[in-house]
């Protein structure tokens, strides 16, 4: 990332992270509904939270990925 490009293995390597983080995000918010217990749903929240920050620094990261053309 010398140019301030991502490298092709790189690209992929962030397209999984950000797969993993809208799927574990996915699943704390369906697991809200779910759970009575509110420090869970406290925790559950949070964790809701923590991923859509993830997932946005993940996005603007994929800006820099190569165009393919």
């Amino acid at each position: 990332m010398e140019n301030g490009n991502l490298a092709p293995n790189e690209t992929m390597q962030v397209h999984e992270m950000l797969n993993l983080k809208t799927v574990c995000m996915t699943t704390s918010k369906m697991m809200e509904g779910v759970v009575f217990d509110q420090e869970l749903k406290g925790l559950l929240e949070k964790d809701v939270q923590q991923s859509i920050t993830a997932i946005k620094d993940l996005q603007n990261l994929l800006e820099k990925a190569p165009k393919l053309r």
